[in-house]
């Protein structure tokens, strides 16, 4: 990862609300509105893209904290906008700064910070702790 490339990149990610991304359909509650995983991915979406042309060979991303503050609800069919700034590069994490919009509203805001891993080292320790708990 070039660091100072990534200070500064932005992503952009959309979509339109489908009655499987609301919360009554995740069963959080009883609401057909926005459900917060799938705001969660749409944020996650837009710091992947900011990230994409930055990563080295072999490198990927994952999230390694998030804030979410969510100032507005919204319905099937809606669609909305989330876009992502990197403010700031500490080693292999990049911290961003995201929104997600309808039109001109503001939905949800926040910070998420995402780690540059190797992706096949990444990968083994995961199944290796996976095999490990089998076994046990």
């Amino acid at each position: 990862m070039n660091s100072e490339a990534v200070f500064g990149a932005i992503g952009m990610a959309s979509l339109t609300v489908r009655p499987a991304d609301t919360s009554v359909a995740q069963a959080l509650n009883d609401l057909p509105i926005l459900a917060t995983p799938t705001l969660i991915n749409i944020f996650e979406g837009a710091c992947t893209a900011a990230l994409a042309e930055h990563l080295g060979s072999g490198e990927t991303s994952i999230t390694s904290n998030l804030v979410v503050n969510t100032h507005a609800s919204v319905g099937v069919g809606i669609e909305i906008r989330a876009n992502a700034t990197c403010f700031e590069v500490e080693g292999s994490v990049c911290k961003f700064n995201i929104e997600v919009h309808q039109g001109t509203k503001l939905v949800a805001s926040g910070i998420i910070d995402r780690k540059i891993v190797d992706r096949v080292s990444f990968a083994a320790r995961i199944a290796a702790e996976s095999i490990s708990r089998e076994a046990v």
